[in-house]
């Protein structure tokens, strides 16, 4: 593969991934078909792997897979003598697409396109197990890789092949609309919805893989789908749970690296380059979702209620909230944070939750006592890079510098992104100096 063949893949993979939910999810509204959309994306990402190293990078890179899809469906109407009278309109459609901009541009943060929720609507349908659910949304509207998928879910490269099939095919043969479903069915699906949307902004917060740490435009996109939500369902405590979250967490975005690119933790960021109009629109968010403020350790703003009690993304919240109102990393709550965790293990309890909870309590109570928990966790973590992570920090806190060098390296070797790749070598490095005596 020549330079040139290199540069126009890396091109397509990124537009690939900021585009496809919204070529996807325009495709499924005009040909009425999920899965043909799907495909018909993918044809156009083919032939552009093909001819861009050639013909070179069009101006609108977006607006140019919309064409060559829509022109692919043309050809299949075509072929399918099914064209009637939507061929009209579609190939004037078809035919301006590569000088109208037909995608809409991320830069606007104002944005927010109606097609890309009713996508989210659509792969979350109950008559997909939820799991399915979750895969096939990463899949279309963040534009993950089977792999990113499959380490964000903690399952099996082909297991996460097999469910995106599968429910493709399930949509299909259930003829599922392309729509928002009306008031009384959207309760059934919030639960995915929401989890779909989180984890969107989560691999926008911390990406799974590639050079950077950060996708602040896949964050954006997170945290403007839940904004629609919102409107959609004003009353439901738990979106805006999750909304406040969003902004809590992504108030910390260019505190979060280094000149180098590479992660910084809480206790290094500079926290005056925090974004303090986020935190405040997360303050609003909580003030919207909880009940009483005083029915949860850890929520500081009470307002206007809409809720019924506090749920997962609401104890997250408040978590998120605890560090971003401490004026100092000293100052940090980390008995309040402890107490959210506890709530959080009884509420929807699982193995990440307890990890995240071993960090606080490290930070609360000392790292011996964490470290034996962080530990009891390895068989059901196994493979999760934040384990050895945590593991290494802990052993150095303790003085095991050996060890935690060892860790730092295990976690190095597991899969994620280039940029903690290289701080933790970095940390093991600085660990196995340490370690060695003086000469």
């Amino acid at each position: 593969m020549t330079s040139d063949d290199g540069h126009s893949r890396r091109v397509v993979e990124a537009v690939w991934r900021d585009e496809s939910a919204r070529i996807v999810s325009a495709l499924t509204r005009h040909t009425g078909d999920f899965s043909w959309a799907e495909d018909l994306a993918q044809e156009a990402l083919v032939e552009a792997l093909a001819n861009w190293p050639v013909s070179g990078i069009p101006d609108n890179p977006g607006a140019w897979l919309m064409s060559v899809a829509k022109r692919r469906a043309i050809d299949g109407w075509r072929r399918r003598e099914r064209l009637t009278q939507r061929e009209p309109l579609f190939v004037t459609e078809a035919l301006r697409a590569e000088s109208l901009d037909t995608v809409p541009d991320h830069a606007d943060p104002d944005r927010i396109d109606d097609d890309v929720l009713r996508l989210v609507f659509v792969a979350c349908h109950p008559v997909l197990p939820a799991q399915a659910r979750l895969a096939l949304t990463l899949r279309t509207v963040a534009g993950l890789t089977t792999e990113q998928i499959a380490r964000a879910l903690l399952m099996t490269v082909p297991t996460v092949q097999q469910r995106i099939v599968r429910a493709k095919r399930s949509l299909a043969d259930e003829g599922v609309p392309f729509e928002v479903p009306d008031r009384a069915e959207r309760p059934t699906r919030l639960a995915s919805v929401l989890q779909v949307i989180y984890l969107l902004f989560t691999e926008g917060y911390s990406a799974t893989e590639g050079e950077g740490l950060l996708r602040p435009d896949v964050a954006r996109e997170a945290v403007r789908l839940g904004r629609q939500l919102a409107a959609l369902m004003p009353r439901e405590p738990e979106i805006w749970s999750l909304i406040a979250l969003m902004e809590f967490q992504s108030s910390r975005f260019r505190a979060r690296i280094d000149a180098d690119g590479l992660p910084l933790t809480l206790e290094q960021q500079d926290r005056r380059r925090w974004d303090r109009s986020a935190i405040s629109r997360g303050n609003e968010a909580i003030a919207r979702a909880v009940p009483d403020a005083r029915t949860v350790a850890g929520f500081g703003a009470a307002g206007a209620s809409v809720g019924r009690g506090i749920g997962y993304y609401g104890l997250q919240a408040a978590i998120a909230q605890c560090h971003a109102v401490a004026p100092t990393f000293a100052d940090t709550d980390w008995e309040r944070i402890l107490r959210l965790y506890d709530a959080l293990d009884v509420l929807a309890p699982s193995a990440v939750v307890r990890l995240n909870r071993a960090v606080a309590l490290s930070m609360a109570e000392g790292p011996e006592e964490a470290l034996a928990e962080v530990d009891a966790l390895a068989s059901e973590l196994s493979g999760f890079r934040p384990l050895p992570a945590v593991r290494a920090e802990l052993l150095e806190r303790l003085g095991h510098t050996d060890a935690a060098a060892a860790a730092f390296l295990e976690a190095a070797a597991l899969p994620g992104n280039d940029a903690e790749t290289a701080l933790l070598r970095r940390r093991a490095a600085q660990a196995e100096s340490s370690a060695r005596p003086a000469s």
